[in-house]
């Protein structure tokens, strides 16, 4: 731990430098990857969208002698063979979910159901979801995410500048698709709780990047007219002083997401959680990485493309300059902020 606030100091100071902006085709590329590889995933595979969005009948059966083949088998035999999805929920639970029966189909799965698990048909919690329903809540899922979207954006422009609302905004997109590409190549149900959990992740990423940008904008406030550094190293310095609180708050964050998902999901077999807490672990692994790999290094092209900060770059250029950090030593007696004079005693 000692060695990790040790990092953090010389990483504030300057004195150890990761170089996040000059690599940054390197980021980009694995991105790029990453977005490519969640797009042929999505266009082959596509999401698995619940019953919720798609419209459909659900069964849950509450029996100790629940099991996914027995549920398999009663569908078999009521000839519901497409579209079907069983789950064992726990040690004594089976949720069947087909597409949308009649009412006498939903009686005869339900009667089928009820002989095969040696329970009656009141104890089974079925729900039937028609498509209407489904398409008004696929579109209130949408008005809710652009909406969250433009607000961020609004926000991030008033209280920033319109290159970090851009930057911030193509961050989360990235976050975004990523994790769409996951769910996708795991094959889990996009229900409304993994819609949350999208909401959420959109959350937690703008945090990290709004705590960068924040640094960012102290240490290239008056910029121009110092020319100490580039607005580029002056970028790299604030997401290499804000490295280690990104870190430690993500990994604060992820812990008990990744209890909920690999214990209760996993292990417990809490079928529920799962949407959620998947949703919730790779956003936050994702926000993390697209605050210091992405956003930053896209808001720092974005302004080097202004003529006063390339003036500025073939000024500093021409003098090899390095960026400059407040650098503080311990405050001992007759010692001081560093660079300040001492001041003499007598003895």
């Amino acid at each position: 731990m000692a060695k990790l606030s040790g990092i953090g100091g010389r990483l504030y100071r300057g004195e150890t430098s990761i170089d996040f902006i000059g690599k940054r085709r390197i980021w980009y590329s694995f991105s790029g990857l990453l977005i490519l590889a969640s797009a042929i995933t999505l266009f082959t595979q596509g999401l698995h969208l619940g019953i919720e969005f798609k419209g459909g009948s659900s069964f849950i059966v509450t029996s100790p002698n629940a099991s996914v083949s027995s549920a398999e088998a009663v569908l078999s035999e009521a000839g519901i063979t497409s579209q079907n999805i069983i789950q064992k929920i726990g040690n004594d639970k089976v949720r069947v979910q087909t597409e949308a029966l009649t009412q006498v189909e939903q009686a005869a799965v339900e009667d089928k159901l009820a002989a095969k698990f040696g329970v009656s048909v009141d104890s089974i919690d079925s729900q039937i979801i028609g498509p209407s329903w489904g398409k008004e809540i696929t579109r209130k899922a949408l008005y809710g995410l652009f909406g969250f979207i433009f607000v961020v954006m609004l926000y991030l422009a008033m209280a920033f500048e319109s290159k970090m609302a851009l930057a911030a905004i193509t961050a989360v997109i990235h976050d975004v698709f990523i994790t769409v590409g996951i769910y996708a190549l795991i094959g889990f149900e996009v229900t409304p709780a993994t819609v949350i959990g999208f909401l959420t992740i959109l959350g937690y990423s703008l945090y990290d990047t709004v705590v960068v940008f924040d640094k960012v904008r102290e240490n290239t406030k008056g910029i121009a007219s110092s020319g100490k550094s580039t607005y580029s190293q002056a970028a790299n310095l604030a997401v290499n002083q804000t490295l280690v609180r990104s870190f430690n708050t993500s990994l604060i964050a992820l812990l008990p997401v990744g209890s909920i998902l690999f214990v209760g999901a996993g292990l417990l077999g809490a079928g529920t959680l799962k949407d959620l807490s998947l949703a919730l672990f790779i956003g936050l692994a994702t926000g993390t990485y697209s605050s210091v790999f992405i956003a930053t290094p896209i808001l720092a092209v974005l302004h080097e493309r202004e003529p006063a900060m390339q003036a500025l770059a073939k000024r500093v250029g021409s003098r090899g300059d390095k960026p400059v950090a407040p650098v503080f030593v311990s405050n001992q007696e007759g010692r001081g902020p560093r660079n300040q004079p001492r001041r003499n005693r007598r003895r």
